[in-house]
């Protein structure tokens, strides 16, 4: 039953520049692969340990592109700091030229209103003069009057035409700091473009030489898939020849009921010793032409069936994946026995806390394993097929496949679940500080700063790398995304229908790693950094039939609903958000 399966795949990571975009989104049509992504500066998006990878070389290129998006990420960001500074002082010299402006205004009209005074002084209109006060007054008290009105006209026309000039001679030196301010930083800008040319050539050259390098991990995983599939062909053939063999032999599989006492099993039927030489409980076996075969439950034999029927089906992370269409580790487990009358817990660690144990030499097919190692809590189940090896909807690999036994530390225990539950015991908890494993692969957090986004990294492959066997169809052309936002997207989009008498209409989904590459060098100042989209997730949506417009009935269908549906309109993407895309929707579970 065992056959080879080897991983040869790699996470490519190129980014160059994250432009500031225009707002507008509202009035525009949606872009295809238009994305926010990580802003630039940020840390590496997937921070997941080599070993959640289903290959070492995996993880070998991984740290490789982390280093490369890094070094990237960096300089984006303080290209961006130094774009800030120069619009920063364009705005402030433009403000100061401004102000120059007004108070130039200001002391020409403040000599205007100087000049008119001195006319009206000093030329024979009639108008009031120092002599013609003199020559007119009445009596000493009107002399007093007239002449002290004039000084307090001329000083109050001093005042402000020397508040006049005090505003200009301020306006000149700030305009003069500014106009420096803004040489300044127009040769930073030169700096700038300077390196954003560098940084936009290392970018093509890095896509250049990752060319070869993504099409070989196209290419592996393809092979790594079909390799895969044969082992689980095979392991498929040889469980319908055992069940052909039983059958053959005129022995049908008695209830787990009638296994459970060794000393007293139906006729026909003998006691498998365990290691210790003691009979076995929940197992017989019965001699067919000199060689001994192995009888099981006819409880344990539908659930193997049921899973063998599922190998194939794609990985889902979360629990609640009990099929048809993708499961989770113990949703699988949980699934197949459940249906075969022997009901089990949802979560992996509550299946071991209740499950009766068996000695790691007694396991049988059939039985369950329990898999850590105990710091890591009880991360993974699968169902054991032989003595090296087990089925399981494995995150690495992204499916329900078969695979290697654990070994060593990693085994956390072995249990039967033909001999019905007991009461629940301690099982090992994750530590503190250890990263969440799950059915194989680490499952990321939700992220502080952004709840509401999609976690992104899941399964054992890279952004963009994912096979299509881990996808599942959305219902829409030939979009595709992870099973679970699939499903959920199709509920949503029938909910859709009902109101708008049509489906959800549906631009862009799933997308591989070369096509963000791609995207990236057609619209560097739109699309993500390539190996950091959800689309390269398959997390990510970008509809259109009215969805993709604020103000729309679609739209606000989908922000008062899609909630429900696990869906949401991330905050960078919404009016006022920074990255207006109201076309953009996210899974988040």
């Amino acid at each position: 039953m065992r056959s080879g399966l080897a991983v040869v795949t790699t996470l490519v990571l190129v980014g160059a520049l994250l432009l500031s975009p225009g707002a507008g989104a509202q009035d525009r049509p949606p872009e295809p692969g238009v994305e926010a992504g990580v802003a630039p500066g940020a840390g590496v998006p997937d921070p997941r340990p080599g070993t959640a990878f289903a290959d070492p070389e995996v993880a070998k290129l991984q740290r490789t592109a982390d280093e490369v998006q890094r070094e990237l990420g960096e300089l984006a960001g303080r290209i961006r700091e130094t774009r800030d500074e120069v619009n920063a002082a364009a705005d402030r010299l433009r403000r100061a030229r401004a102000e120059r402006a007004a108070a130039d205004a200001a002391v020409a009209e403040q000599q205007r209103a100087v000049d008119e005074f001195s006319r009206a002084v000093f030329t024979a209109r009639g108008r009031p003069g120092e002599l013609r006060v003199l020559l007119t007054a009445g009596n000493p008290r009107d002399l007093l009057d007239g002449t002290s009105m004039l000084h307090h006209l001329r000083a109050e026309q001093d005042q402000r035409l020397g508040a006049a000039l005090r505003r200009q001679r301020d306006a000149v030196a700030a305009e003069e700091a500014a106009a420096g301010a803004e040489r300044s930083a127009t040769e930073r800008k030169a700096e700038l473009e300077r390196r954003t040319g560098d940084a936009t050539n290392r970018a093509d050259a890095v896509a250049a030489e990752l060319r070869g390098p993504i099409g070989a991990a196209d290419a592996a995983v393809v092979a790594q898939q079909r390799a895969q599939q044969e082992r689980n062909r095979a392991t498929a053939d040889n469980w319908r020849a055992y069940l052909d063999r039983l059958a053959d032999a005129g022995i049908t599989p008695p209830p787990a009921a009638a296994l459970r006492d060794p000393a007293r099993l139906p006729a026909g039927l003998s006691a498998v010793p365990g290691p210790d030489g003691a009979p076995q409980p929940g197992v017989a076996q019965r001699s067919v032409t000199g060689q001994r075969l192995l009888v099981l439950p006819k409880e344990t034999i539908a659930a193997v069936s049921a899973a063998v029927e599922a190998l194939g089906r794609p990985f889902v992370p979360d629990r609640g994946g009990e099929g048809p269409v993708a499961y989770s580790c113990d949703g699988l487990v949980r699934s197949v026995f459940g249906g075969a009358g022997l009901p089990l817990p949802a979560p992996a660690g509550e299946q071991f806390a209740v499950s009766r144990p068996v000695p790691a030499g007694a396991a049988r097919p059939g039985d369950l394993v329990f898999v850590g190692p105990e710091r890591y809590g009880v991360q993974s189940v699968g169902i054991v097929l032989d003595e090296r090896t087990m089925l399981a909807a494995d995150a690495r690999l992204a499916g329900v496949v078969v695979t290697d036994l654990p070994a060593g530390d990693t085994v956390l225990g072995f249990a039967r679940p033909a001999l019905g539950t007991r009461p629940a015991e301690p099982v090992p908890e994750r530590a503190e500080g250890e990263p969440h494993w799950r059915c194989g692969g680490v499952q990321l957090p939700p992220r502080p700063d952004a709840p509401e986004r999609a976690v992104g990294a899941w399964g054992g492959y890279p952004n963009g790398l994912i096979p299509a066997a881990a996808l599942c169809p959305i219902g829409v052309g030939a979009h595709r995304l992870r099973c679970d936002a699939a499903q959920t997207f199709q509920e949503m989009s029938r909910a859709f229908a009902a109101t708008f008498g049509r489906p959800l209409c549906v631009t862009d989904s799933y997308r591989t790693f070369p096509a963000q590459v791609d995207l990236y060098r057609r619209k560097p100042s739109l699309a993500a950094v390539p190996g950091t989209s959800n689309h390269g997730w398959g997390l990510a949506v970008d509809l259109c039939g009215g969805a993709e417009s604020f103000g729309t009935p679609e739209h606000g269908w989908l922000v008062a609903n899609a909630g429900a549906f696990g869906w949401t309109h991330p905050g960078w993407a919404r009016q006022g958000g920074g990255r207006e895309e109201p076309w953009h929707w996210e899974f988040i579970g």
